[in-house]
């Protein structure tokens, strides 16, 4: 019985860290797209007051399908589109990485 469960455990250890690898790369690169496209604007911690403050109530209580949208579509009059020039996987990572902003 135990070495069944030495092997369960064994088993679910690899797939952990099979799994949070690809996560942790989706994060660092989430992060480089940030600092490459919106850093400039929101600043590094998105508290810039050139943008909006994304670590703010105002911007964390919008729904990921909200963020999605206007990362895509802009939002007048400063925000410029990104559906053209990143997919939606990055899109995703930039709502996830905005989140960690949240204050």
């Amino acid at each position: 019985m135990k070495s069944i469960n030495a092997k369960v455990l064994t088993i679910a250890t690899a797939f952990a860290v099979v799994l949070s690898i690809p996560l942790s790369m989706q994060a660092q690169d989430a992060a480089a797209t940030y600092k490459s496209k919106c850093a400039m604007c929101h600043g590094a911690d998105g508290k810039k007051a050139a943008g909006h403050d994304l670590s703010g109530a105002d911007v964390q209580k919008e729904s990921d399908a909200d963020l999605e949208a206007v990362i895509a579509n802009g939002k007048a009059p400063k925000m410029p589109k990104y559906a053209d020039k990143l997919k939606p996987e990055e899109i995703k990572g930039l709502v996830a990485y905005i989140r960690t902003l949240k204050q």
